[in-house]
């Protein structure tokens, strides 16, 4: 019986969108309108809100318009590129704390790190070639 059901709903999802990076998106940003519409005192039009972002992400899975939805997601993916790629830094510097230690070169800002237990040592950016000490 499930088998059916399964191969109908295959059957059904052909030549449609689907989810993808945006739609999750949106369902997440639907649920925190959600619990904050019911948290927060004559803040009715939140939970609203949430329903229809949540109707707009299903419209987005349903539609057989692949082209819009595509251009869509790939909007999406390059307005949040900074933070993503902000975030995934700041990730993997969390991860490598206990060996590394990171500096901030004063010039360009960028991210430049030293072996922990190297010492105080000079450091050169390797972006604008800014020497500076650093202490590790």
């Amino acid at each position: 019986m499930f088998q059916k059901i399964k191969y109908a709903l295959i059957r059904f999802m052909q030549g449609r969108y689907g989810a993808d990076a945006l739609g999750r998106f949106l369902v997440w940003v639907a649920l925190a309108f959600y619990i904050l519409g019911l948290f927060i005192p004559y803040a009715w039009f939140l939970s609203y809100l949430g329903l229809a972002t949540l109707i707009y992400t299903i419209f987005r899975m349903l539609s057989r318009n692949t082209a819009r939805r595509t251009a869509e997601n790939a909007w999406f993916w390059n307005k949040t590129a900074k933070l993503r790629t902000s975030f995934s830094q700041a990730r993997v510097r969390f991860k490598n704390r206990k060996e590394y230690k990171y500096f901030r070169c004063p010039k360009c800002h960028a991210w430049l790190k030293l072996k922990r237990g190297a010492g105080e040592g000079t450091l050169t950016c390797g972006k604008c070639k800014h020497a500076f000490k650093a202490k590790a």
